[in-house]
């Protein structure tokens, strides 16, 4: 069953599974989909909307990068009533640049990753590796609400002197 639900992404030249996550303007996980790298981003993102319209329907306006322009952006309107918004980069851009609301996602990306367990995709099946998505943000969520009591180990410690 795990190797059925893998797969290659040639654009990107990939093996495994894409996550698709939709946030909120903090960074925080609405919605969770983890699909085969060989699944496009606009069908993924069909799949992702449904979720997110159903379990956030109040949602009205998503930021997307551009793999998921086309068709889903009138999908969008037409079925979920979405507005969803491409943001691509500037015509004259050359290199990298933060390119405003995108870095929302990249940055829980990054905070996702900063979890061991996430790191590879260990997982068999692709709703255990969203749950353990869902667990990680939950863990990020509660640590920012109230700070775990004890030393922390990537603070400096002052040294005795004797």
């Amino acid at each position: 069953m795990g190797a059925e639900t893998r797969g290659y992404d040639a654009g990107k030249k990939v093996n495994g599974r894409k996550r698709h996550i939709v946030t909120d303007t903090l960074g925080l996980l609405l919605v969770v989909m983890v699909t085969a790298a060989s699944v496009q981003d606009r069908d993924g993102g069909a799949d992702i909307l449904r979720r997110a319209h159903k379990f956030v329907p109040s949602l009205r306006h998503i930021f997307a990068d551009g793999g998921y322009a086309g068709r889903l952006v009138a999908k969008a309107k037409r079925y979920w009533k979405l507005t969803v918004e491409v943001v691509s980069k500037p015509a004259g851009q050359r290199g990298f640049a933060v390119l405003p609301r995108r870095w929302v996602v990249e940055r829980t990306f990054a905070w996702l990753v900063r979890w061991r367990r996430l790191v590879r995709d260990y997982e068999r099946f692709p709703e255990t590796h969203e749950a353990f998505v869902k667990w990680a943000m939950i863990g990020l969520m509660l640590n920012r609400l109230a700070r775990p009591p004890g030393p922390r180990p990537w603070a400096s410690t002052p040294r005795r002197q004797l």
